[in-house]
């Protein structure tokens, strides 16, 4: 395994009664690379990723990270690991302000109170340091427009400090100029060091910000390139199989 290799998932596999959703996948992840993970709809990817955050525990097969070997029960055993991920649904509350996003139940305080000042100041330093703007840490999220709420999702989880940050289709249904600042976060993020493995159906941002990618196909990895040998043909085509005997199915 290479020393800087973050994350190793080694035939993971994963079943909901009959249905074999992960059927021994192999994945890699180093530290300050983007990863992009893709497949058709009902490849597994999602599966797999809940896997690695802890939300869902796999059969079989192994993950290790930093070259331990580890098994997940849940989410906090995955953070305390310093992964991370962003779902789609982004999971923030639009009655609240940005920063009380922020720091949803850590926030800073000062002996029983809550330190509305400093828990402010923390998330306009936290926003600064991405680059992301908005007009105010005291707006509701439900005032934000999409790429801004996807900008402060990716803000709240960077700020745990991850080592490994999973999105899931973090510029779905984003206006272009919103998509372009989404990317350049992720690309910021991983000049830190943080491994991201990206989950999109937007190819097009795959060669914008990925430096290899990992293809899914009805529950296995099938490929695995860099992006710099691929092109957009040729990644439809590993995502389709339409250029390989179908995978055999065990």
């Amino acid at each position: 395994m290479a020393q800087d290799t973050l994350v190793a998932l080694s035939g993971i596999t994963k079943s909901f009664g009959a249905v074999r959703s992960l059927r021994g996948v192999d994945l890699t992840l180093r530290a300050g690379e983007v990863l992009g993970l893709v497949g058709d709809n009902g490849a597994g990817k999602s599966t797999l990723m809940k896997v690695l955050a802890g939300a869902l525990q796999h059969d079989d097969g192994e993950i290790t990270v930093n070259g331990r070997q580890v098994r997940f029960a849940n989410p906090a055993d995955a953070r305390r690991e310093k992964i991370g991920i962003v779902y789609q649904d982004l999971a923030l509350c639009d009655t609240l302000d940005v920063a009380s996003n922020l720091f949803l139940g850590r926030e800073p305080r000062r002996g029983p109170f809550l330190d509305r000042r400093a828990m402010h100041r923390m998330a306009a330093e936290t926003l600064s340091n991405l680059h992301v703007r908005v007009k105010s840490t005291y707006q509701e999220i439900g005032e934000l427009s999409g790429g801004q709420r996807q900008a402060v999702a990716i803000a709240r989880a960077v700020s745990f400090d991850p080592a490994v940050l999973i999105l899931d289709e973090p510029t779905a249904a984003l206006a272009v100029a919103e998509v372009r600042s989404v990317l350049a976060m992720i690309r910021d993020v991983a000049s830190r060091g943080v491994g991201v493995i990206l989950i999109t159906h937007r190819l097009q941002d795959l060669f914008e910000v990925c430096d290899r990618i990992t293809v899914m196909y009805e529950g296995r990895s099938v490929e695995d390139a860099p992006v710099s040998e691929l092109d957009v043909e040729r990644l439809v085509a590993m995502i389709t199989r339409s250029d390989t005997e179908e995978v055999p199915q065990t």
